[in-house]
């Protein structure tokens, strides 16, 4: 299963039509309702930049980014989210309605802040920024009170768990 677009190459980078339409496409068809579009370069770039397509029931485990230098930002270019902030228990500490329109809505997290967010319309699309370089092992720690991506209840129990 593919979770993201190749990296770009060259010294600049348009987002186009073409490549909305295809992420668009791509989060439609993905078994996991969402898409990545890297726009920085190489995979361990110093600052990760991210276009993320994303539709209505994919989900977002909550998590928190552990490193010291991993702050957290995220822009709603297209559609909207609820983004929620957890307590280590998981309870809600604070719950946004983010929104692209009438100017786009921008979320700033810092490290160690557990968070996760519902997509709430079709098509979103997010521009994201965080510091690098990526690291998969290091990148995320998931929530132990969270189901795990793999279990098809997942996002209901997300759902359960934000009283939504």
């Amino acid at each position: 299963m593919k979770l993201a677009f190749d990296n770009p190459s060259g010294d600049y980078f348009h987002l186009s039509e073409t490549q909305i339409v295809e992420g668009l496409e791509a989060s439609r068809e993905s078994p996991r309702k969402r898409m990545i579009l890297p726009i920085h370069r190489k995979q361990n770039a110093e600052v990760q930049r991210l276009i993320n397509f994303l539709q209505p029931g994919t989900y977002i485990r909550p998590h928190r980014h552990p490193m010291h230098h991993a702050t957290e930002s995220i822009v709603v270019l297209k559609g909207s989210i609820r983004f929620f902030t957890l307590d280590d228990k998981g309870s809600v500490l604070t719950d946004n309605l983010l929104k692209s329109n009438p100017i786009p809505s921008v979320v700033d997290i810092e490290p160690n802040t557990w968070h996760t967010f519902v997509v709430l319309e079709e098509d979103t699309i997010l521009f994201e920024c965080k510091k690098g370089p990526y690291n998969a092992e290091t990148d995320k720690e998931f929530a132990s009170w969270s189901a795990d991506e793999s279990d098809p209840s997942a996002f209901e129990q997300l759902r359960n768990h934000l009283n939504l």
